[in-house]
């Protein structure tokens, strides 16, 4: 017997969607996804239409509010939290790297641990 799920959706993981942009769009923006991981909103004003410089850029905000409220919460617990917060920093500094590498070498492969979520459409 087989079963069918009519009503279940499946959604594609954010690793499988990567087929889903054009190499015209990638190899045209790759400077911009790359830059997205020091300043997010530069691919959303440059090349608003590319959905490969906008999937970097919501890994480029991912990135800064996950490093932002990081920050704030390591900084408000005392002595433990502030000796976590150089290997915070660190493991920041790594994502920022990897990302860094993936949009300026055409790949749209989410960022370990953050990657998973979207905030911008």
């Amino acid at each position: 017997m087989t079963e069918q799920n009519s009503n279940l959706e499946f959604q594609e993981p954010i690793a499988a969607q990567a087929d889903t942009y054009t190499p015209e769009d990638i190899e045209k923006n790759k400077i911009m996804a790359g830059l997205a991981y020091l300043l997010f909103f530069l691919p959303l004003i440059v090349c608003p239409d590319s959905k490969y410089a906008k999937f970097h850029a919501n890994q480029g905000l991912l990135l800064l509010i996950t490093g932002i409220a990081g920050n704030v919460i390591l900084t408000i617990i005392p002595v433990i939290g502030w000796m976590l917060l150089p290997f915070f920093g660190i493991g920041v500094l790594v994502l920022a790297i990897i990302g860094l590498i993936n949009g300026f070498g055409g790949k749209a492969k989410p960022l370990p641990l953050i990657g998973k979520f979207t905030i911008l459409k």
